[in-house]
């Protein structure tokens, strides 16, 4: 069993209330997120890939242009832009392209991420 994991990154802004970090949150302001997408497998015997990375990396590039420099309240599939809220959309976008393990969302300079394992059950 093999592991892929391929990474973007994306800027973007947002806002949030109901926080403990109160004011600060409730204003617009932006972060630089880092995702990471794992896919698990077993290379296919002809082309000996798991999945071939240009198909990811497609996939990637649409998430990411609907991500990249935007206001993520206004993205509405996302719902409130929460690092979970993230890490799902993110998930359900790249589900078609093979089997996701997980998906990460880092925001490095705050030294936060969250990981979604898809759904349960």
């Amino acid at each position: 069993m093999w592991e892929l994991t391929k990474s973007f990154r994306f800027e973007a802004a947002h806002s949030l209330s109901g926080t403990t970090f109160g004011a600060a949150s409730e204003e617009i302001h932006g972060h630089s997120f880092r995702a990471e997408v794992t896919l698990r497998g077993t290379p296919d015997p002809k082309t000996g890939m798991v999945v071939d990375l240009g198909l990811v990396q497609r996939a990637i590039d649409d998430v990411r242009m609907t991500l990249d420099h935007k206001y993520l309240n206004k993205i509405e599939a996302l719902g409130t832009p929460t690092l979970e809220n993230l890490s799902r959309f993110v998930w359900e976008r790249l589900a078609p392209i093979g089997k996701l393990t997980r998906v990460s969302i880092h925001r490095d300079s705050c030294n936060e991420s969250c990981t979604y394992y898809g759904p349960q059950g």
